[in-house]
């Protein structure tokens, strides 16, 4: 490992542990005086998604600081000012629903269940109110409702991280919920260089450079919905459809 690894490291380890230790804080103390304090329900929600966002900036200003990535964010500002919009994402490193939440303002987010019992995660989940997928059924109608709420509703549609050097391989549920919510669909590109964070990787395995991570919003796509298809077979090709267009894009961002 070189010098400039090494420190790399040290930052990486240091901004983590902060992580960490910011979402004991979120769940231990500042969730439950939010409980206390706070009758409404989605005063609280709001409240915690406003906390959820700054801290999360927190996270990735330090994290330049300490010289363990750089990052541009090409286009954000259509995702910080037309809300109600289903957001889908590649999700290339761990840190990618970070920079997401972090940026779009009360936005809602889709999360594996698993995280939801993490103790250095599930405090800000559930003060934030975010969707988890423990229950696959639900997941539609709280997606729905959010929606309906005017939130923009951030999703991974491949379902776990990328495998590096693969083409994406979406899941349904992203064009399921297009369909039945009529919601329009604003896709992000997201770049990271070199790759670091991916799905079985662990932390301490820094990269030979500084990372660099690029997001790009792009125009929105349209979604046929008049059709005499069932909506499971619409889904079927949607799906596909998603899939060719993230892969196809990525393809020339990665040359750009």
């Amino acid at each position: 490992m070189t010098l400039d690894q090494y420190r790399r490291g040290l930052g990486t380890a240091l901004s983590f542990t902060l992580f960490g230790l910011g979402g004991l804080v979120i769940g231990c103390v500042i969730a439950p005086a939010l409980r206390l304090c706070v009758r409404d329900p989605a005063r609280r929600r709001y409240l915690a998604r406003e906390l959820v966002g700054h801290v999360f900036r927190l996270f990735i200003g330090l994290m330049r600081l300490l010289g363990v990535l750089d990052y541009r964010f090409d286009g954000i500002s259509r995702l910080q000012t037309r809300p109600g919009r289903l957001i889908l994402a590649n999700h290339p490193s761990l840190i990618d629903v970070v920079f997401l939440l972090g940026y779009v303002p009360q936005a809602d987010c889709i999360i594996k269940g698993r995280l939801a019992q993490n103790p250095f995660t599930r405090g800000p989940i559930r003060a934030a109110g975010y969707i988890t997928n423990c229950e696959p059924d639900a997941v539609l109608d709280a997606a729905r409702q959010s929606l309906a709420l005017g939130n923009s509703l951030i999703l991974f549609p491949e379902g776990t991280r990328t495998h590096p050097g693969r083409p994406l391989k979406f899941r349904r549920g992203a064009a399921n919920i297009a369909l039945r919510t009529g919601a329009q669909i604003t896709p992000v590109l997201i770049r990271c260089r070199p790759t670091t964070l991916t799905r079985g990787e662990p932390w301490y395995h820094i990269p030979p450079r500084k990372v660099h991570i690029a997001l790009q919003v792009q125009d929105d796509l349209p979604v046929a919905r008049e059709t005499d298809q069932p909506t499971s077979v619409r889904a079927r090709h949607l799906t596909r459809e998603l899939s060719d267009y993230f892969n196809h894009e990525l393809e020339h961002f990665h040359h750009a």
